[in-house]
């Protein structure tokens, strides 16, 4: 337990969104846990969701859920992978939830017949969030990122509530901001301008940054930062380069380079621990940089143009591929554009393939028509969620000859529903946090493909679903050789199938890819990766 109060750090963006502020906090958030620190990231949202369950991951990218079952940011994800250690409901903060709670608490008379405004009820309500954690006395560190751009009008509200917590917590709390320094072709130079004015809307908002991250395609020169620390009033070795790098798996080792956490450390009044030795990352990354072999692997789902949709698999998979020292391609498959007429061409030549989560019935034929042919020509195959549930269908039309065989979400008068609604699903009619959500049980059958990576019966993973393998089907299908090798004990629920006489072709309903690291890469896709490498 922390006995020393927990120091706070903001980080802020701007210029341009997408400059990487989550990459920044998780790498900032590795170094200092190198370092001996215990340290946690929380991600402040600007939207009014609530959560982002229900957006469209067009819109937002991929869903990441906790092991207490919490829908948030997929930058969470980032910061377990980066950290090794679990987040929670308290790490993701959304307009919407701050909102919510200060509605529930008017109507409740909490505030006593006062007018209820963003100053002080919606910006106290935002300190209290950001403290949460900090409260517990667990972590040394609380890195606190603040989603969007500054200047941003859905932003000031959080500006404006960690400017009033700075000076609350006085020594104990610093800004970083991260900025743009881009390069004109034309000038053949680079611009600290935007850098400049960036900080400078911040200065209006009351806040001075401690240390400035300068994004940049171009190494900054010693001349550019002292320019950017006399016009930004910061220190010189506070004006910290980051450069555009080929995996962001390199970003801690570039921060270390420049000194970030020396001079976090510093700014807080710290005394230096031990120095981040950082070995295991860099073992990682040696495996992923110096690989010994490459394969192509495909994915199959209906997100495919916003990779984003699937950050969490496409990671989980860079992490099984060093592990392996291979260099894992991926090639995107588009649901919908599958068919019995092209899929031996789309899926032939590849090494293995993983068929994706989602909802809805868009792009479901095409994953069944990719299933059949992986099936039937003994391609290693990683069915996740949706992906599982698709296996299922195909395995009852086509072996047990169940023709119109789905699931109720798809069709819910199918004769056949082998993937069925959960029973208490069946009278919930909002929408939000209402599936299957978090860390659940499993027990796996022994001298099976699960068994065989996870080397243990029991494990627990998380899960983001309302449909499941419907029960009434299970002997039939297990005595046609799709058998259920993982099972949750508590409410009977299959949880993982198999078929034995294949090179690898594992379904699981829960999402393996959420708990994948650095550290730890996720046995089940390193098994997966494995037996690609293998398939001849």
């Amino acid at each position: 337990m922390s006995k020393a109060p927990t120091k706070y750090i903001f980080v802020t963006g701007g210029v341009t969104s997408s400059l990487g502020k989550g990459i920044i906090s998780a790498s900032l958030g590795k170094l200092l846990t190198e370092r001996g620190y215990s340290v946690t990231i929380q991600k402040l949202d600007p939207y009014i969701n609530v959560d982002p369950g229900t957006m469209n991951p067009y819109e937002h990218g991929e869903c990441f859920v906790t092991d207490d079952g919490a829908e948030t940011d997929l930058d969470l994800g980032h910061y377990e992978r980066f950290l090794n250690h679990g987040t929670s409901q308290a790490n993701n903060v959304t307009t919407g939830r701050i909102y919510q709670t200060v509605i529930q608490k008017e109507r409740e008379g909490d505030y006593l017949g006062k007018t209820v405004q963003i100053i002080p009820h919606i910006t106290d309500e935002i300190k209290r969030r950001i403290q949460i954690l900090g409260s517990t006395k667990e972590f040394d560190f609380v890195i606190t990122e603040i989603g969007g751009t500054v200047g941003d009008i859905e932003a000031l509200p959080y500006i404006e509530a960690v400017r009033q917590l700075k000076w609350e917590l006085e020594r104990d709390a610093i800004f970083i901001h991260l900025t743009l320094v881009p390069f004109l072709a034309a000038a053949g130079e680079l611009k600290t301008k935007p850098t400049q004015h960036s900080v400078k809307t911040l200065l209006e908002s009351g806040i001075q940054p401690d240390i400035l991250v300068c994004r940049t395609e171009h190494s900054i020169n010693s001349e550019i930062k002292r320019k950017i620390a006399q016009f930004c009033n910061v220190e010189r070795d506070a004006v910290i380069e980051s450069l555009d790098v080929s995996t962001i798996y390199e970003v801690p080792l570039l921060m270390q380079k420049e000194g970030l956490d020396k001079i976090v450390i510093k700014k807080l009044g710290l005394t230096h621990k031990t120095e981040a030795k950082l070995e295991k990352w860099k073992k990682f990354l040696n495996g992923l940089q110096n690989p010994r072999q490459e394969i192509t692997i495909g994915l199959v789902g209906k997100y495919v143009e916003l990779k984003d949709a699937y950050k969490s698999i496409s990671e989980a998979i860079i992490h099984a591929g060093a592990k392996n020292s291979c260099k894992v391609n991926i090639e995107w498959l588009h649901a919908e554009k599958i068919n019995t007429n092209n899929v031996k061409q789309k899926l032939s030549k590849l090494k293995g393939i993983i068929v994706a989560p989602g909802f809805g019935d868009r792009g479901i034929e095409g994953k069944i028509t990719a299933i059949k042919y992986i099936r039937e020509n003994n391609i290693p195959f990683f069915g996740i969620c949706l992906g599982m549930q698709s296996a299922v269908i195909e395995y009852a039309r086509n072996v047990l000859g169940l023709r119109n065989a789905n699931s109720t979400e798809m069709d819910s008068k199918t004769s056949n529903p082998v993937i069925d609604l959960m029973n208490e699903q069946k009278e919930v009619t909002k929408k939000g946090g209402t599936m299957r959500l978090g860390t659940y049980d499993c027990y796996l059958k022994n001298n099976t493909n699960a068994y065989n990576a996870y080397k243990n019966n029991n494990i627990k993973e998380r899960h983001r679903h309302r449909f499941e393998f419907n029960n009434k089907y299970k002997n039939d299908l297990e005595n046609a050789g799709l058998i259920a090798t993982g099972i949750n004990k508590n409410k009977n629920l299959v949880e993982i199938i198999e078929i034995a006489q294949h090179p690898w072709f594992v379904g699981v309903q829960f999402h393996p890819e959420f708990k994948s690291t650095v550290d730890n890469p996720h046995p089940l896709f390193c098994g997966f990766i494995d037996a690609c490498i293998n398939n001849k």
